[in-house]
């Protein structure tokens, strides 16, 4: 009998053993979810597989990460509360709304419009709320829900010019504001011609060039530029017919069908009536009057 060669076939046989055990014991551990045994309210169970174990995540999180940029009253605005700086408007209540309906806490990331879908897909939080229309372009990038408003754009101007502009076509080569990465930013480019447009960050940034008289223009959804009439007298909200052709949707990761199923599960059991409420509160703090 060879004895080396049979000691060599023990140590093979060994070693295999010990390899097949730690692939068996990875792929359990790889199985092992703590999110698993969460408890979930009731109606997340008439949801698919998917749609509960993105439900099981935010809760075992403890939290709802909400991506926004907080400059655009009445929909996403900062605000004193109680002597604290408070992000509030109509998207936060949604958003709100959301946290609450997983039982967990919201929190707030603010950052500029133009960066939220890139942090959006780095992972940087759950989902996006920010006034953010849901257009084909953008849909490549991400998913969207259900959409949940729509928003007429207005052109804000001097109150003194404000006969000068009342069609399409009195816009083209009239230097105009928008916000970068916007809905807006292409629609403003597509009216005034893209040489005219000037695009900023902040929203704030837009009108004061506009009380500045850099430019002639800003392009806006309707309850942001009502904001801005109130608050400043020699401004004017001219309406030449911008009908908004995509409504605003909650923005997730790309292929994340289950959160999908969830946010628009979520926002179909809302009713016109509180979403038409979480308006008109976000617009008398806002100071916004249409």
């Amino acid at each position: 009998m060879n004895k080396t060669k049979n000691f060599t076939t023990i140590i093979s046989m060994l070693v295999l053993c010990t390899l097949m055990l730690g692939m068996l014991t990875g792929c359990g551990s790889s199985k092992a979810d703590p999110a698993a045994d969460v408890a979930v309210p009731d109606w997340i169970n008439s949801l698919s597989d998917e749609g509960i174990a993105a439900a099981k995540a935010i809760i075992a999180n403890g939290k709802l990460v909400l991506g926004t940029s907080a400059d655009y009253a009445p929909f996403e605005f900062h605000t004193e509360i109680n002597g604290t700086d408070t992000i509030v408007g109509f998207d936060i209540s949604i958003a709100q709304y959301m946290a609450e309906q997983l039982g967990v806490e919201l929190e707030i990331v603010d950052m500029s419009f133009d960066n939220l879908l890139i942090s959006l897909n780095k992972g940087n939080f759950d989902i996006v709320l920010s006034a953010m229309s849901s257009n084909e372009e953008r849909a490549k990038a991400v998913d969207f829900s259900n959409e949940y408003y729509l928003s007429n754009n207005v052109i804000l101007v001097q109150k003194q010019n404000a006969d000068k502009y009342t069609t399409k076509e009195s816009l083209q080569g009239v230097s105009m504001a928008a916000q970068k990465g916007t809905v807006c930013e292409t629609r403003a480019k597509e009216l005034a011609g893209e040489s005219s447009v000037v695009s900023l960050v902040k929203v704030q940034d837009m009108v004061s060039e506009l009380l500045a008289g850099k430019v002639e223009a800003v392009l806006l959804d309707k309850p942001v530029a009502s904001g801005y009439v109130i608050m400043q007298d020699s401004l004017e909200m001219v309406d030449i017919g911008l009908v908004a052709e995509e409504g605003m949707g909650v923005a997730m990761k790309k292929d994340s069908a289950g959160l999908t199923e969830l946010v628009n599960c979520m926002l179909s059991q809302l009713t016109e009536e509180q979403l038409d409420s979480w308006m008109g509160e976000a617009q008398v703090t806002a100071g916004v009057e249409e």
